[in-house]
């Protein structure tokens, strides 16, 4: 839900051409803002993440779907010399750095980041010294940018997902809580904390009225009982923020500040949201092929049969995420299949 990360080192024998990958589609999203090479770069580096052996050549990575020539030609070169001249042309760019540099803030994208490359801001430091320059969500980018840097380590998360779950369940037992992302499929580290959240009292006919209050509720005690430090945006249904153990532990373990979003999401739509923010992006892009090739549309909202006429009809009832497997005859995953 926050700013993407490369595809996790992790248990993938793959991960240096996934790191070069996602080096090369962040300089071309950030600096020449071609989406199409992004995507192309990003998708190649999370075919590559997937697959399970060491790709030993370009021509074998080629036979992976979404690894095109291009690709697999650069493989080959790091193969041959272990680096990319692309990269290194790059990396010798001062601005193309600072850019780069600067959008691994939250809430500074690519257009805020050559704004402030313009005006001389290379640096973190540079950045402290132009404030003035920085809206809300980017001051708490820069107010935290060392802690979010770092991964965050499941132990930490399941600390942080008990006492949530906790202080919830005590408040009102009829919310549900669901730690999505890449902690739900099993990862020994993640990038941030994705909370997706519901109540039976607020569904997808209601209007606002109902929804406006349940989660500034939840966001309310999580912050009386110190998870929730800091606050970017909150509306309705979403909540974007920083949470952390270390005003809750108070000991001598220091814990870093780490990004959190909870989600509201109607609770006729919950099994749909969860299994979506679950991911991975390539798991969900082929459950929606496979919807789709079974006369079904699924998205984060809903599964609805298609009709004759190629319209969509009315949402089928979801209570459980094996119910979307078994509507469009597809077998079931567990979360840390779906990597």
């Amino acid at each position: 839900m926050s700013k993407r990360k490369a595809p996790a080192s992790e248990n993938n024998p793959n991960h240096d051409f996934c790191d070069f990958l996602t080096e090369l589609a962040n300089y071309e999203r950030n600096v020449n803002g071609n989406i199409y090479k992004y995507n192309a770069y990003r998708n190649a580096a999370v075919v590559l993440a997937a697959h399970p052996t060491r790709i030993q050549s370009g021509e074998e990575a080629r036979k992976l779907n979404g690894v095109g020539e291009k690709i697999s030609k650069k493989i080959d070169e790091f193969l041959q010399t272990g680096k990319l001249q692309k990269l290194e042309k790059i990396r010798e760019d001062d601005s193309s750095t600072a850019i780069n540099l600067l959008t691994r803030v939250s809430g500074i994208g690519p257009a805020k980041a050559k704004q402030l490359v313009d005006i001389g801001v290379k640096t973190i430091e540079d950045l402290h010294k132009h404030e003035d320059k920085l809206n809300h969500h980017q001051l708490i980018g820069l107010k935290y940018f060392e802690d979010f840097e770092k991964k965050i380590p499941r132990l930490e998360i399941e600390q942080i997902e008990e006492i949530i779950k906790k202080e919830i369940n005590n408040f009102d037992p009829q919310y549900l809580v669901t730690i999505c992302g890449s902690y739900r499929r099993g990862k020994l580290e993640s990038g941030d904390i994705d909370v997706l959240l519901t109540h039976p009292s607020y569904t997808s006919t209601d209007g606002s009225k109902k929804r406006s209050q349940l989660l500034k509720q939840v966001v309310s005690l999580l912050e009386s009982k110190n998870i929730i430090i800091d606050t970017i945006s909150l509306g309705d249904v979403k909540f974007m923020g920083v949470c952390s153990l270390q005003k809750r532990k108070r000991d001598v373990q220091y814990f870093p500040a780490r990004r959190l979003d909870i989600r509201l999401t109607p609770h006729d739509q919950y099994y749909c949201s969860v299994l979506y923010f679950t991911g991975s992006d390539l798991f969900n892009k082929n459950m929606r092929a496979h919807a789709l090739e079974n006369g079904f549309t699924l998205n984060e909202y809903t599964l609805r049969p298609m009709g004759s006429t190629g319209i969509p009809g009315e949402p089928v009832v979801v209570t459980k995420e094996e119910d979307i497997f078994d509507y469009i005859g597809y077998a079931y995953k567990k979360p840390s299949e779906r990597n």
